[in-house]
């Protein structure tokens, strides 16, 4: 059995189900689907309560069409849970890579997913009177499609597809220190391959792996599909170019993560009371002709109200909307995948009007200044500031990619590589998730003046290039549709420069902070704020020291130290220059932006470090009228 000491944070973001860590003993192991979890030490449910472990978020179970989440299983002992329930829960780990070699001799061996941590004896060696043990081979194979494999050792080394040779194999190495050293043998007597190139892909999507491995000129090797992380060796249909890369490498895993603060005001009961009221016959003949006029949820509670007046008079504007969003996302689960980004800026919109007020609740507690009480470098720029002292957030694992954080897979798709089991019972269709308390500073910009500079032309012109790099990660399936924006560029730019600042000053490190954009440029439904937060495990989650750079007194010299050191990069003019010739960084997605001085940890990130452009915030080398802090 592997024993591995995971946070069960951690089971959601890095080590979810299909991820590869290490243990203690260097055995490389690959997290199991969650069709695995909660199960005792014989595998069963007999003595486990999943309502324990359920926790309710709506707006996230609206969004990702799900009937509930669950918290990762905790590892508890007799003595520490009532009624002796939940005892010995654990997540199972499978031994992956299944291939194996002796660093001494070099032999391949091939062993069964199990879940043992033994040191596995070199039969060569063994032979020869030698006693040294295998280890696991540092290359896998893995598609943008998420399935994952063991490098196709056998085939490699016959230049083949189907090879008929079962003799032992050898991986040996040749005293240098790329891939070119690293060669395969067999003992049938075939010619030794080297690894060279196996790692190397195409911008279209073609590997060199795929196209070279078989001698055959016109056979491509393509991904079988297989998913071990499941427990299982079977394979699905999959015609994506086989991708060969180190078992560690940084590609190997991108957790998909799904995330909602928590917001006053879910009054579950009521909202249900309303929802049995919608789904009366009277009602329902209501709704049915509001829907063929497509009215929005706002329109369709005023037309209501005006049908209905001592019906709805008990509840809410913002009770009914919450209703007929829950409507909408239970009787048409078909178009969810249609209106997730629909649901994504409603989830946000709602955030965003919450933290504009302040509020004192249990699990969020808010407060602000009079904008008078800053000096200019805060009160020229900004409208609102807010202090949050304590949020919730909920954050859900909702599948993951590999090659690429974005894939073009659905939500739905995404979700099912998590399981085997058929998700059209209610009791199945869950995702892991866990929640986190913490604090954190919300702004909110001058809507006047923003709204001024964006309609500058040298903006727009600006930021085209960044335009036109979405529109083609878009058409390609790697990104999630958003409008990219001068606001947009400006607000995710600006996130980055204050975490950076802000490290320095509030004690935090930039991994441990968080930004949350609030952007649209929705006439209804405008935002332009940013939240840039923490968030722990713990129950506490946080420490006082980021509310208190919000403070008057504090927060401008945090805003002012942030502008000035966007005014010049270690890197400039080169940094500057490349931003107006073409672009730099991830997919070449930003301008001015780099490591010198911009970019911050993926964890802190909403777009993996992706449409970024200090130009914006101070002008560029050619003029400063583009620089809206300027």
């Amino acid at each position: 059995m592997v024993e591995i000491p995971v946070r069960r944070a951690q089971l959601i973001a890095p080590f979810g189900p299909g991820a590869l860590t290490v243990t203690k003993e260097g055995v490389s192991v690959i997290c199991a689907g969650v069709d695995h979890w909660y199960k005792d030490y014989y595998g069963t449910y007999e003595n486990t309560d999943l309502d324990h472990y359920k926790i309710r978020e709506w707006r996230l179970e609206r969004l990702l069409n799900v009937s509930h989440f669950r918290l990762p299983p905790d590892f508890r002992v007799k003595g520490q849970s009532d009624l002796d329930i939940n005892l010995y829960l654990n997540v199972p780990f499978l031994r992956f890579p299944q291939w194996h070699y002796c660093r001494f001799c070099g032999r391949l061996e091939k062993f069964k997913l199990h879940v043992s941590s033994n040191r596995l004896e070199c039969p060569s060696c063994k032979k020869k009177g030698n006693s040294n043990h295998l280890v696991q081979v540092p290359y896998v194979a893995m598609c943008e499609h998420g399935h994952l494999q063991d490098f196709p050792w056998r085939e490699w080394v016959h230049a083949e597809v189907n090879p008929n040779c079962k003799q032992p194999m050898y991986l040996e190495s040749t005293g240098g220190t790329g891939l070119s050293s690293m060669v395969v043998k067999c003992e049938c007597g075939i010619s030794p391959r080297s690894l060279m190139r196996v790692t190397s892909a195409s911008p279209n999507g073609t590997t060199f792996l795929s196209e070279n491995l078989d001698k055959n000129k016109d056979i491509v090797f393509t991904c079988q599909g297989k998913r071990p992380w499941l427990g299982t060796e079977d394979s699905e249909p999959c015609s994506n170019h086989l991708r060969a890369t180190l078992r560690n490498a940084s590609n190997l895993y991108f957790a998909k993560v799904k995330s909602a603060i928590y917001i006053p005001g879910d009054n579950k009961k009521e909202v249900e009371e309303v929802i049995d009221i919608f789904q009366t016959e009277t009602f329902q003949t209501f709704l049915g002709l509001l829907n063929e006029v497509q009215l929005s949820n706002e329109k369709k509670v005023e037309k209501l109200r005006n049908l209905a007046k001592r019906e709805l008079k008990p509840y809410s504007d913002s009770l009914l909307k919450e209703a007929l969003s829950r409507l909408d996302a239970e009787f048409k689960p078909n178009e969810l995948e249609i209106n997730e980004t629909r649901y994504e800026h409603q989830l946000r919109y709602e955030e965003y009007k919450v933290l504009t007020e302040t509020t004192d609740q249990h699990n969020l507690k808010i407060k602000s200044f009079a904008m008078k009480e800053y000096k200019k470098d805060v009160s020229d720029f900004f409208s609102d500031v807010f202090l949050v002292e304590k949020l919730k957030e909920t954050r859900v694992l909702a599948g993951f990619t590999r090659v690429i954080s974005e894939n073009g897979l659905s939500t739905d798709e995404l979700k099912n590589m998590l399981r085997q089991t058929n998700l059209s019972s209610q009791d199945e269709n869950w995702l892991p998730a866990y929640e986190v308390y913490g604090e954190g500073i919300f702004l909110k910009l001058d809507e006047k003046k923003l709204c001024d500079w964006e309609q500058n032309t040298e903006v727009l012109k600006r930021i085209k290039p960044l335009q036109d790099k979405f529109d083609d990660l878009y058409s390609q399936g790697r990104i999630e549709y958003k409008e990219i924006s001068p606001r947009y560029v400006l607000i995710h730019t600006l996130a980055h420069l204050l975490i950076n600042q802000l490290t320095f000053d509030c004690g935090y490190s930039t991994a441990a902070l968080r930004e949350r954009l609030y952007v649209s440029n929705h006439t209804q439904e405008s935002m332009n704020g940013l939240l840039i937060y923490t968030a722990a495990g713990d129950s506490d989650g946080t420490m006082g020291g980021l509310v208190k750079m919000a403070k008057p007194g504090y927060l401008e010299a945090v805003i002012k130290k942030a502008i000035e050191n966007a005014r010049w990069c270690t890197a400039d003019p080169v940094c500057m220059e490349i931003g107006s010739q073409g672009g730099q960084g991830p997919d070449s997605a930003n301008l001015a932006a780099c490591h010198n001085c911009t970019l911050v940890p993926e964890t802190a990130c909403e777009e993996f470090n992706r449409f970024l452009d200090r130009a914006l915030i101070i002008g560029d080398l050619q003029t400063n009228k583009i620089g809206f802090f300027n």
